[in-house]
């Protein structure tokens, strides 16, 4: 069965071996942060709707996991913002019942947590990975870029009403760039919200692939390390890169696969390597195939070269 709505596993930074859900098309965000690595969003919306087949998302699942393949988690990310599917809490129903094996975890900017039927729907997670990047507003709309009727007043309230009516593990990400919300003003602010919501954890995090905008950088690793110990007692970690845990895939299905990988978010040849539990050498000769056959495109990053999905000329 071809796989639309899933992909990897991969592992992650945070969760380990990690099935991803996808439940919007392509960059369909309430943000357009200038950091985000999977580019500029191209649906600007605080609509909640049936993106993509509630139906098809579970027959996927189903095959998929009907073999009780080795995970750590299954992930509701993806190139998007997963709660604006209306069917999300159906979702994540349907695979606590039938696998409660698995860690449910989601990755979410919050900003639609201020919705009280949003919340509801999600009491099946084990793990919420909200985020924060701003308080001050004028930092909110430069960094992050929401769509109209979003405020961080707003943001912060649905945290804020998610911790108090959730026994569900949160941990709070904070997305740092340099010259905009690394300041000692906004870092205070920060901190005084964060303390406002109370995650089980807080995690400082920075750029690593090439972000929508060409002119972020990332904040130094010292200086990460500077934040979390002036945040504390606060519990803070600056996060790491992913562990060696590999999934394994086919030469057969290796294309396919990477492909899959880089849609989401650009990767390096050894990104690619660890994800997909192939050689680095096999990844690299796959790649050069795929540049030239213009399926990929290679672009420089603070890391080395990166590889992204090329663009469909009109």
């Amino acid at each position: 069965m071809s796989r639309k709505h899933l992909f990897g596993p991969v592992p992650s930074r945070r969760l380990g071996l990690s099935l991803g859900v996808d439940l919007v098309p392509h960059k369909t965000c309430s943000l357009d942060c200038i950091y985000c690595e999977s580019g500029a969003t191209t649906r600007h919306t605080i609509v909640r709707d049936e993106y993509v087949p509630t139906d098809a998302v579970l027959a996927e699942l189903e095959d998929y996991l009907r073999s009780s393949p080795p995970l750590d988690t299954v992930t509701f990310s993806g190139a998007g913002e997963p709660t604006l599917h209306r069917d999300i809490g159906r979702i994540i129903g349907f695979v606590k019942q039938r696998w409660p094996e698995y860690r449910l975890a989601l990755i979410t900017n919050g900003t639609l947590l201020h919705d009280a039927v949003l919340r509801a729907s999600l009491a099946g997670l084990d793990l919420i990975l909200p985020s924060l990047d701003a308080v001050s507003p004028e930092v909110f709309r430069r960094l992050n870029r929401p769509a109209p009727g979003l405020t961080v007043e707003l943001l912060l309230d649905g945290l804020c009403a998610f911790r108090r009516e959730h026994d569900i593990e949160m941990w709070l990400e904070v997305f740092l760039v340099a010259g905009v919300n690394d300041t000692e003003h906004e870092l205070a602010l920060l901190r005084e919200a964060i303390t406002r919501v109370a995650p089980h954890r807080v995690q400082l995090n920075t750029l690593d692939r090439p972000g929508a905008e060409d002119w972020v950088r990332p904040v130094s690793s010292e200086r990460l390390q500077e934040i979390a110990q002036a945040w504390r007692p606060l519990q803070v970690e600056v996060i790491a890169r992913s562990p060696e845990k590999t999934a394994g895939v086919s030469v057969a299905d290796l294309d396919e696969a990477i492909v899959g990988m880089v849609e989401r978010r650009p990767c390096t040849t050894a990104d690619l390597a660890a994800g997909l539990g192939v050689p680095v050498a096999t990844v690299e000769r796959a790649v050069k195939i795929l540049v030239r056959a213009r399926r990929l495109e290679a672009v420089e990053g603070e890391r080395g070269v990166f590889y992204r999905q090329r663009p469909q000329r009109r």
